[in-house]
């Protein structure tokens, strides 16, 4: 195996999944929340509850401006901050009851525009999608 191929392939495929991705999203952000504001309750809807470290850490930005984006978003009402029980100075941030609602609406969009893209691939091309899609999270980005 070829290893620096596979990594220029591997390459091409997140610029590829950069570029879907985009399409998928592109306006579904809400006139009442920026694009970095939207990203941090992607991010949340799917990994909740995290810390604003990590937060700041997935989206690279440093703690003051994720802190700030956070204060703006608990501000709208589509955040909340819950303390640890083993560490009252530190803190989680999940969606609130809105945060969620407004992440509901969204991928729900995002989910009509996936499946026109997907709408006449075979269901057997489908399996393998799933199949290459499962190893690729078990394998390279090491979530179970």
């Amino acid at each position: 195996m070829d290893k620096n191929a596979l990594f220029n392939q591997f390459v091409t495929f997140t610029a590829a999944v950069h570029q879907v991705t985009s399409d998928l999203t592109q306006n579904i952000n809400t006139d009442a929340i920026t694009p970095v504001q939207y990203k941090i309750l992607e991010y949340l809807k799917v990994s909740q509850p995290v810390t604003i470290t990590e937060i700041s850490e997935c989206h690279h930005m440093s703690l003051p401006n994720t802190s700030r984006e956070l204060k703006k978003l608990q501000e709208k009402n589509l955040i909340e901050k819950i303390s640890d029980i083993a560490d009252r100075r530190k803190f989680f941030v999940r969606l609130s009851a809105d945060g969620e609602q407004m992440m509901h609406e969204a991928f729900a969009r995002i989910e009509e525009r996936f499946q026109q893209l997907i709408q006449h691939v075979p269901e057997e091309d489908l399996e393998e999608i799933k199949h290459a899609l499962d190893i690729l999270q078990q394998k390279v980005f090491k979530q179970p």
